[in-house]
């Protein structure tokens, strides 16, 4: 039997840097050991410090993809 895994999605459309940085910081603390943070943004430049910030607190960034035209799915795995 697997373990299911826990995503959190949030979602930050619309918010420009630093805003994006802060609120998945805010919510990566929340989270637990193995869970999953789903950051959808619109905002390009978050595609690069959303996951430089986690992989500054040691969680691990599964990846960035497109997900429409001009919005991104960060996935970030809790340390």
């Amino acid at each position: 039997m697997t373990e299911q895994q826990i995503v959190k999605k949030l979602d930050v459309t619309g918010e420009i840097c630093p805003w994006p940085v802060i609120f998945s910081t805010r919510e990566m603390k929340k989270m637990h050991s193995g869970e999953v943070l789903e950051v959808i943004t619109d905002h390009m430049p978050s595609t690069l410090n959303v996951p430089a910030a986690a992989a500054k607190e040691g969680h691990k960034v599964l990846g960035t993809e497109r997900i429409d035209d001009g919005v991104y799915k960060i996935s970030i795995k809790i340390r």
